[in-house]
């Protein structure tokens, strides 16, 4: 049986928009959402080969790339965030009826 979806969370066919426990300065402007659209396998595949397979970087190098934020920017999140967009992007991704 799968989680049901997050109350920060909104999904649709190729995004997900997620709540940020306090606004966050992203690309220069203050923002209490984040979205991250759905990846390609090149996104994939250029987050690992910029990674240095560093697992973290590479996970860092993909939202970023999702989101069209700076890396820097997702490094200054608070950690709860941070887990919440990994929480979307694990939804965004899943099989349908999963």
């Amino acid at each position: 049986m799968s989680k049901p979806q997050p109350k920060f969370l909104t999904l649709d066919a190729e995004s997900a928009t997620i709540k940020l426990t306090k606004p966050a300065t992203l690309n220069g402007v203050e923002q209490d959402t984040i979205k991250l659209r759905a990846p390609t396998v090149r996104d994939i595949r250029n987050s690992t080969a910029t990674s240095s397979y560093d697992d973290e970087q590479r996970e860092l190098n993909l939202f970023a790339t999702l989101a069209q934020v700076g890396v820097s920017d997702l490094e200054e999140l608070p950690y709860k965030d941070y887990n919440r967009i990994a929480t979307g992007y694990n939804f965004l991704v899943r099989e349908d009826g999963v």
